[in-house]
């Protein structure tokens, strides 16, 4: 009786020291993920914080940016006004294309940025009209962020996805309707607040301090 204690003893202790490597695995793999995280979160807040620097006033002139295919578009930084507006709704934030920038960059910093993006695809997929152009950009579409594993893969239900599979033969303007209520209200209830929140953000709101250089003048 005696031996079978002692044996069921050293099978115990033996136990914890059997598992030592998976954990110390494990802890090296969670510190790995947190020195990436902390980087890309650097990178992130120095490129939203090149936003503030390069991006004039709302009353002085705008710069022009080249985007895709040549097109030219007028940039530039919202007032302190404008941008508290953005609090009032997240649809006033979407209404503006420096508040579309902004709050892309931060949910870049939180890896979450395929939710933006696929929501900005979904509302230029409803303004096509070829049906032809439809179907191709409806592929597109699924295969960058509905499908299982896409690149961008979306946080949406089965149901949801197989819907969606369902129509992409003759697919509609509202194909991604569902999909697309569902990643809204995962912004607007979660990443929205985060980023009223954010230091970038607040920075944005705050009033041009007036130097003494300039109240001399």
């Amino acid at each position: 009786m005696q031996s079978a204690m002692f044996l069921a003893l050293q099978h115990n202790r033996g136990s914890p020291l059997e598992n030592t490597p998976n954990t110390g695995l494990q802890q090296k793999g969670d510190e790995k993920r947190g020195r990436m995280r902390k980087t890309i979160l650097k990178d992130w807040k120095a490129r939203l914080n090149y936003f503030l620097q390069h991006s004039p006033a709302s009353n002085d002139p705008p710069k022009t940016v080249q985007g895709k295919k040549g097109k030219k578009y007028a940039y530039c930084r919202p007032s302190p006004e404008e941008a508290q507006k953005w609090s009032e709704a997240f649809d006033e934030l979407l209404a503006s294309t420096y508040g579309v920038t902004a709050f892309r960059a931060f949910l870049k910093s939180e890896f979450s940025e395929e939710n933006i993006e696929f929501w900005l695809a979904c509302d230029e997929f409803k303004k096509t009209r070829s049906p032809h152009k439809l179907t191709s950009k409806a592929r597109k579409i699924y295969d960058e962020f509905v499908e299982k594993e896409a690149p961008k893969e979306i946080n949406i239900d089965f149901q949801t996805r197989e819907m969606i599979t369902k129509t992409l033969a003759e697919p509609t303007r509202s194909c991604f309707e569902a999909a697309e209520k569902r990643v809204y209200s995962l912004m607007e209830n979660n990443s929205y607040p985060r980023f009223l929140q954010s230091e970038f953000y607040q920075e944005l709101c705050k009033r041009p301090q007036i130097t003494q250089e300039a109240q001399g003048t």
